[in-house]
């Protein structure tokens, strides 16, 4: 496999570490359970980690130098693609015994392009995010995805053998934007760990859940009383935490009830952007009714979740939405903004509640609706919990070896670039 800009070891929610992070990391855990053995090939950007980590049983993460050993913006990391691609062949020689290159993220899928030739292996590639999508969805001030980036997507495309989507949705973006041949476009589900993102009781009612709702409150140092809202991820204008700031302060202009917000991420991109995210919160008159919190490691997030009365991801473009899956797993209700993936992954008045659009003022009507109602939050974080129990990833890996045999059936396209690993490798 192949992730580029992003090591499967970092922390998800800080930098450009996040749900990718999650997927890659356990697609290889999952794969190495089948039989698959993997090797994660992302850059180096800490001089003291091992060239070579051995995360699992069967999955090996190798570290290749292209650049200075720190992290770079992703409009920098275009210029180390050579050099990444060079240190991977570098590692594993030219002969090396893969059947299949992974890769995630269009920087990877250049670098898999590249690889996948020398190695006369297939190339299978998940997009994660896709370029036109982001532009079309821009938070106001946002600066778009460059030109750049959408050519290289679209070469990427051209390039292989298969493309991976988290939904159909996204399929159907693939071949309607991008003119990717139909043929070679699968969607696989991602995964979600059903072991660690569960409830905490057997008995999925009204007292199981509220029992484990104050165990993780009394662990977190969380009040009993308080109605309790999660955002967990990047802060960043793509995941829109500002909507719940602006909700907030139209919950407080309107004299009703405001919940506690608690934020659980770093900056992305900009490193002011929590900074300025608690000045918005100032401004608005609600500062007191946020809680910012860094990113904590996934066994400590289940948590979280378990704690909240509802996890919010107002996000203005998803391919998938790994945190509102997890949320709905652990049984709590999700309210999302109903774009892209997270129309699939959250089950409208089931499992969350799906909210058109951004304005401030439709989110804070739609929190306190549900703040509101507990009878309502029940029946949907019990049917969350009914709504997840397939999407294990033992099922996900299981259908992306599917993929991988399928793409070493096709052959190889032709006119590559025109328009602008399982032993198993990821690049990303």
């Amino acid at each position: 496999m192949v992730s580029v800009h992003t090591s499967p070891l970092d922390q998800p929610g800080t930098g450009d570490a996040g749900g990718m992070n999650v997927y890659v990391t356990e697609l290889a855990h999952a794969l190495a359970d089948q039989g698959a053995n993997v090797e994660i090939f992302t850059r180096a950007t800490d001089p003291h980690r091992p060239t070579v980590v051995e995360m699992a049983d069967g999955v090996l993460v190798r570290h290749v130098t292209a650049g200075p050993h720190r992290g770079l913006g992703k409009h920098d990391l275009p210029g180390q693609l050579c050099a990444f691609t060079a240190g991977v062949l570098d590692q594993v020689g030219r002969d090396a015994d893969f059947d299949v290159v992974h890769s995630h993220y269009w920087l990877s899928g250049h670098v898999g392009w590249l690889t996948a030739e020398a190695w006369d292996v297939p190339l299978v590639h998940t997009m994660h995010t896709l370029a036109k999508v982001k532009n079309a969805a821009l938070a106001p001030g946002d600066v778009p995805e460059p030109a750049g980036r959408v050519i290289g997507e679209e070469q990427v495309v051209d390039a292989a053998q298969a493309l991976v989507a988290s939904t159909a949705e996204e399929a159907a973006d693939l071949v309607g934007l991008y003119d990717a041949d139909p043929g070679a476009v699968h969607v696989v589900a991602p995964g979600v760990d059903l072991d660690l993102f569960a409830p905490g009781t057997e008995r999925v009612d009204d007292e199981g859940l509220a029992s484990a709702q104050q165990r993780a409150r009394a662990a977190l140092g969380l009040p009993r009383r308080e109605q309790v809202v999660l955002f967990a991820g990047r802060v960043q204008p793509l995941k829109a935490p500002d909507v719940l700031v602006r909700a907030l302060g139209e919950l407080a202009t309107a004299g009703l009830p405001v919940p506690l917000l608690v934020v659980l991420g770093g900056p992305s991109g900009n490193p002011r952007a929590v900074a300025d995210l608690v000045a918005l919160a100032e401004h608005l008159g609600v500062g007191h009714r946020v809680l910012v919190r860094p990113p904590v490691a996934r066994r400590a997030l289940v948590r979280w979740y378990r704690a909240a009365d509802v996890v919010a991801v107002p996000s203005r473009s998803e391919s998938f939405g790994l945190v509102a899956v997890e949320a709905q797993a652990a049984g709590t209700p999700v309210l999302a903004a109903a774009v892209g993936g997270l129309r699939t992954v959250v089950q409208d008045g089931t499992s969350g509640v799906l909210v058109r659009g951004h304005d401030p003022h439709r989110w804070a009507h739609a929190l306190h609706d549900l703040l509101t109602d507990h009878a309502r939050r029940r029946r949907l974080a019990q049917g969350a919990h009914r709504h997840t129990r397939t999407l294990g990833w033992d099922a996900a890996a299981e259908a992306m070896l599917k993929v991988y045999a399928l793409a070493a059936q096709r052959d190889r396209p032709t006119g590559r670039g025109s328009r602008g690993a399982v032993r198993l490798d990821a690049a990303g």
